[in-house]
């Protein structure tokens, strides 16, 4: 361990490796979920819990006030059975008893507001409201009907409803039948108590009071007796909201009226009832579910964020414990990153300045001990095979410079290493400028690259080697031409690298491109000899054959084909036999040169020989040509040469042919323009003379 030198420097606390990032990632959402689940099952049940109570005291209160009205209801019935035993069967035959007895000689029958006494025959013997008396034609189609059923049927009622016009008129009716000492049915009392009075349901009937809720008591038929909105009396229960479809449901099942309690528990509403099985009346209470729940939700919300702040708390704890606990990773993380950049190894474990707790941590045996002295090992055998890596790279190096071969090897894209004679080819010093360097700046381009390396893949995969011409670029920027012949270092596997051996060909190949040019040129002016301009010209014949016939498929018109022109210079015998030949060779360069720049934006120029010259001019109208021939023959004729003090002026003949499917190669072209040059001679010389093919394939002249 002694070979690796301490390292100073690290920092005190480091930020964990992104295996600890993920699992303080998870261990934080492992928490917040639970965290969250928790909260959410005890609000949850917490507000079961409320609901339970709340329908559990709604039941009950619903159950007691029943049971209020009920002993009501009996107590007024015990009244009207104490009037019933005070009256005889001789004062139903004297309603001024009956009268005297109701109105002072019973104070039970003050209790009720109107009364009733009918004879077994159906006759009403007295009939007093409000303590008065009134007529029997006034009763209520009701009340006849309740006094009729007591005296058939023999037993007590409790009539539902009686209404009036208005509900301060509504009364409820108690009927007691008279029994003579046989048993038989003497007659019937009855008596009767407004809805609305203290003796009933007063208005001022304290019931249990609670906000957004609504005590209601009605009757089997749905019509309301009592309301917490007194407007609501008399109305119908099929109006009032999560009341009606409970009771709906009760109508539908066709339960009786009991007075045990039930609970019906909507999304917004909490709907009790208990029943009054004598009257037929129920009681019942409705509430506002998220009203009721409102005082839960406000501490479930200061719950949810007392939560949330102890989540919070112990997940800052739980990643400052993990970030603590993680730190010898992290060292370790640190110092293996900085081996794997700079080379020199891991530093020993005394060296490394962690933390006590961390030392002893890595001394224990843990999982950061084992990578650590891994990594130890790592390090020491990484140094030696460097060290026998450097040896062979130096005498690779070594008997590559001594080499008379231009030796390249790359590996991998990269040039791993260069023989001086490589350097040297390539224009560099040293192998040191080279080596690492991308083999694509070899090269003048990287679409080059990318084409020798598609070249270079397809030969190896054929053939298992590379031999052939390529283009690279020297350090100064100037082409080099190389024979190379390349073979893999490892014969199954190309990436094992390259050695590739270079043959400088650049004098050869320059000689080679400048016979060609030599051969397609002519001497002495330059422009493209007469092979050179056959070659040319029957290329866009054959292109222009085809565009043509691709335009006459679709049914366009076909497209200007161009236009040829042959010059030949009037009187240069002349200049030759005066000046001489140097001088006729002077003027042929120079009208060369005249006809190149005046055509080179539109077409180009070839001497065919002698003085005789060509232009063409690709898709040109004839009207176009024929106006360059003109300025061709003009700027000849106005250029006047001047030899050993002796001026020459030359003219110029041209030929014009049209391009078109009359004339299919280059020998018809070019004896169509030459005929038209011997007419443009015949005709006096420095003209423009146009031939042109009839329908019938005949060639006729005309001036230009």
């Amino acid at each position: 361990m002694s070979e690796f030198p301490a390292q100073r420097g690290t920092p005190g606390w480091l930020l964990p490796g992104a295996l600890v990032l993920r699992l303080m990632l998870v261990t934080a959402l492992a928490l917040a979920l639970s965290g969250a689940l928790a909260t959410w099952l005890v609000t949850q049940a917490l507000e079961r819990e409320a609901v339970r109570q709340l329908v559990g005291q709604q039941t009950d209160e619903v159950e007691v006030v029943a049971r209020l009205l009920a002993s009501k209801i009996e107590q007024s019935q015990k009244l009207l059975r104490t009037v019933a035993e005070g009256i005889t069967p001789g004062m139903l035959k004297s309603p001024s008893a009956l009268e005297w007895l109701l109105q002072q000689g019973l104070p039970a029958a003050q209790f009720f507001d109107t009364m009733q006494v009918a004879h077994a025959s159906g006759q009403v013997r007295l009939s007093l409201r409000a303590g008065h008396l009134e007529q029997a034609a006034d009763l209520d189609p009701a009340e006849r009907d309740a006094l009729r059923r007591t005296l058939v049927g023999g037993k007590p009622l409790v009539c539902e409803l009686i209404a009036g016009g208005r509900p301060n008129e509504a009364r409820v009716m108690f009927t007691m039948p008279l029994h003579h000492t046989n048993g038989s049915v003497l007659g019937v009392v009855a008596g009767a108590l407004r809805l609305q009075s203290q003796s009933l349901l007063p208005p001022s009937m304290a019931w249990p009071t609670r906000d957004n809720s609504e005590f209601i008591v009605f009757t089997r038929d749905g019509t309301i007796l009592s309301h917490s909105d007194p407007r609501r009396i008399l109305g119908q229960v099929r109006d009032e909201a999560g009341l009606a479809p409970v009771y709906a449901r009760w109508l539908a099942q066709a339960q009786p009226v009991v007075g045990r309690g039930i609970t019906d528990v909507q999304p917004d509403y909490i709907a009790s009832m208990a029943g009054m099985p004598l009257p037929q009346w129920i009681v019942a209470r409705v509430s506002r579910t998220q009203a009721l729940l409102a005082p839960l939700r406000d501490a479930q919300h200061q719950a949810w964020w007392l939560a949330i702040a102890g989540m919070a708390l112990c997940l800052l704890l739980a990643l400052a414990a993990m970030g603590w606990m993680a730190q010898p990773l992290a060292q370790l993380t640190h110092r293996s990153r900085h081996w794997l950049q700079t080379g020199t190894g891991l530093q020993p474990l005394a060296d490394m300045d962690w933390p006590r707790v961390d030392m002893v941590w890595s001394r224990a045996g843990d999982e950061v001990g084992e990578l650590l002295r891994a990594f130890q090992g790592l390090a020491q055998q990484g140094r030696r095979q460097q060290m026998r890596k450097d040896l062979l790279d130096g005498q690779l190096q070594a008997v590559l410079d001594k080499s008379s071969a231009g030796i390249v090897i790359s590996r991998h894209g990269l040039l791993d290493k260069v023989s001086r004679q490589a350097c040297l080819m390539l224009g560099y010093a040293a192998h040191d400028e080279l080596q690492g360097r991308p083999v694509s700046s070899l090269y003048a381009s990287d679409a080059d690259y990318a084409q020798v390396a598609d070249l270079v893949r397809t030969e190896m995969v054929a053939h298992g080697a590379f031999d052939g011409d390529i283009c690279l670029r020297r350090k100064n920027g100037s082409p080099l031409w190389v024979r190379v012949q390349g073979q893999g270092v490892r014969p199954d596997e190309l990436r094992g690298g390259m050695v590739w051996i270079l043959e400088n060909i650049s004098a050869a190949r320059q000689a080679q491109v400048q016979q060609s040019r030599d051969r397609r040129h002519d001497a002495l002016t330059q422009l493209p000899n007469r092979a050179a301009f056959d070659e040319r010209l029957g290329l866009l014949l054959a292109q222009r054959a085809a565009e043509g016939a691709v335009q006459g498929a679709k049914g366009n018109p076909p497209p200007d084909d161009g236009v040829v022109l042959f010059l030949d210079l009037d009187h240069f015998t002349e200049v030759n036999d005066i000046a001489g030949h140097d001088a006729g060779d002077d003027v042929l360069r120079h009208v060369a040169r005249l006809l190149g720049t005046q055509v080179r934006q539109i077409g180009w120029v070839a001497r065919l020989g002698g003085d005789e010259f060509a232009v063409v001019l690709p898709g040109c109208a004839l009207a176009r040509g024929q106006a360059v021939a003109e300025q061709l023959r003009a700027a000849v004729q106005a250029w006047e040469h001047s030899y050993q003090g002796r001026r020459f002026t030359l003219g110029v003949s041209i030929g014009l042919v049209a391009l078109d499917a009359s004339l299919q190669d280059v020998a018809s072209v070019l004896y169509a323009a030459d005929m038209a040059c011997h007419e443009a001679k015949r005709a006096g010389r420095n003209r423009v003379q146009t031939r042109a093919v009839t329908a019938s394939g005949r060639m006729t002249l005309r001036p230009a």
